[in-house]
């Protein structure tokens, strides 16, 4: 028999918890497991961006990377000169050459022809880009959902729903006991989002208006092929 989670692992004095779990539940929410708080704010999400599901993560670097996993993305994918330099990494990562463009975008823009959106600069109501797209959002502090860290993946397929629930937490099937033999299903990833951090997600959503403008675009990055490590990568060529 395996014991999960013994005393005192997972169940810290009251002085010890972080408050937004219990904050949410005098807003109106109502919870039982802790991962609940984590369904309810990906349902919130899914409402207020205009997507049929949304799948939280640990942040929208590891949003992009699940998503070009999910799509089994491959070859060379055009992207902004002007932006996260994250984003071409992911692209490595997952065996994809990034080809650097002159783009003037706000907001978000799509991953080459991928379908992966990266939306880390936009949170307004009714944001999802749709098509088709896994459309991949940024909390970290300097965005409009400030949760400190964190991400979400927006799309309006049940299979790539399902998938990329089990992918960003191990492969683990948490509506199954911790030491069922169906429990883990396939290798994931550790990308999940706490509870806690989720739980101020949707503290901070209910205090937020609905429309809101662009917190990023391409004049705020650097042109990322003067740096070294991009140089050997295609891009557009000035004349």
């Amino acid at each position: 028999m395996v014991h999960y989670n013994p005393w005192p692992l997972g169940k810290l004095p009251s002085q010890w918890k972080r408050p937004e779990p219990d904050l949410i539940r005098t807003l109106g929410y109502d919870w039982g497991d802790p991962r609940e708080i984590v369904d309810l704010f990906e349902q919130k999400l899914a409402s207020f961006s205009g997507s049929k599901y949304a799948v939280v993560t640990d942040c929208c670097t590891n949003a992009i990377f699940l998503s070009l996993q999910y799509l089994k993305a491959e070859g060379i994918a055009k992207i902004p000169k002007q932006t996260y330099v994250s984003v071409p990494m992911q692209l490595l990562h997952s065996g994809i050459q990034p080809d650097f463009r002159d783009v003037k975008w706000t907001g978000l823009y799509e991953i080459g022809d991928t379908g992966v959106v990266d939306g880390a600069g936009r949170f307004t109501e009714g944001m999802y880009f749709g098509q088709g797209s896994l459309h991949t959002l940024s909390f970290q502090i300097k965005k409009r959902l400030p949760i400190g860290r964190g991400g979400a993946i927006l799309t309006d397929s049940k299979e790539a729903y399902d998938w990329l629930k089990l992918a960003s937490y191990d492969g683990r099937d948490l509506n199954t006991p911790y030491d069922s033999k169906n429990h883990v299903s396939m290798i994931g990833w550790h990308f999940y989002m706490t509870p806690e951090d989720a739980a101020r997600g949707i503290w901070l959503m209910d205090q937020l208006p609905s429309v809101l403008p662009d917190t990023m675009s391409w004049e705020n990055y650097p042109d990322l092929t003067q740096f070294s490590v991009f140089r050997s990568f295609p891009r557009e060529v000035e004349e």
